[in-house]
């Protein structure tokens, strides 16, 4: 079931767990050498796979993220495949083809994966919002298997934009290219802005799969520095609640 709802600035936000899990031998590393200088126990990761669900005051539904995709997706290598997401939106009262507008974070396979079934759109009216620099960086199965198939849906914005009303996304590269945060009022859906709690306390503190790790602690001190100062709520993508308020 999904958790709890809260409703911020007139929409409602739920939390859809994908999956739980640990990462699989194929990129699976202990905690301490996954975040180096943590101090973190030499010990293996249990991630939770965390989406977003909207539904503003018209009745607009937007989707943010879609997780880990099916048994033969590109996450299947090392996540816990398969996703549970077309359940969670069942139990939320939602069918695929009612969500309108679906934000991609990025295209990682644990972000991305579920954003196909069975070779199509897996949410048929629904454009996907995408960073062109993630779309210029997009490379393997995840182009291949997920990107070529929703390409004539993909909505391409470059820096921050609003995607639906209330509804924002925000660039802030350095896991990736292209990473983006979405916001609503005082929520900050992060994506991989921040990993794990230990990257809270110290945003210096560097994730082993970030394309760019200066960049990314930089952008994560900038970011999460903002979000204090406004008292926000991060709903996060791995943690194991999906909201904290800073």
């Amino acid at each position: 079931m999904p958790h709890r709802s809260i409703n911020v600035s007139g929409v409602e936000v739920t939390p859809l767990c994908d999956a739980v899990g640990p990462m699989g031998a194929a990129i699976s590393r202990p905690l301490a050498e996954l975040f180096a200088g943590s101090d973190l126990p030499d010990e293996p990761w249990v991630l939770h796979f965390h989406c977003y669900l909207l539904r503003d005051a018209e009745g607009r539904l937007t989707l943010v993220d879609t997780g880990i995709g099916g048994e033969q997706s590109p996450a299947s290598s090392w996540a816990p495949v398969p996703g549970a997401l077309t359940g969670e939106l069942a139990a939320a009262g939602v069918t695929p083809a009612e969500i309108g507008t679906v934000i991609l974070t990025h295209l990682h396979s644990d972000h991305a994966s579920g954003a196909v079934a069975g070779g199509e759109p897996a949410f048929a009216n629904a454009r996907y919002v995408l960073q062109q620099a993630e779309l210029d960086a997009a490379r393997g199965q995840v182009l291949d298997q997920v990107v070529t198939v929703i390409k004539d849906r993909l909505h391409v914005v470059e820096g921050d934009a609003e995607i639906v009303p209330g509804i924002r996304v925000h660039l802030a590269p350095g896991h990736t290219p292209g990473h983006q945060i979405a916001r609503v009022g005082d929520v900050a859906m992060t994506g991989d802005l921040v990993h794990h709690p230990v990257q809270l306390a110290d945003p210096e503190i560097r994730y082993l799969y970030d394309d760019d790790g200066e960049t990314a602690a930089r952008v994560r001190a900038e970011v999460l520095g903002t979000l204090r100062d406004e008292r926000a709520i991060l709903a996060t993508s791995h943690f194991s609640e999906p909201f904290l308020r800073l």
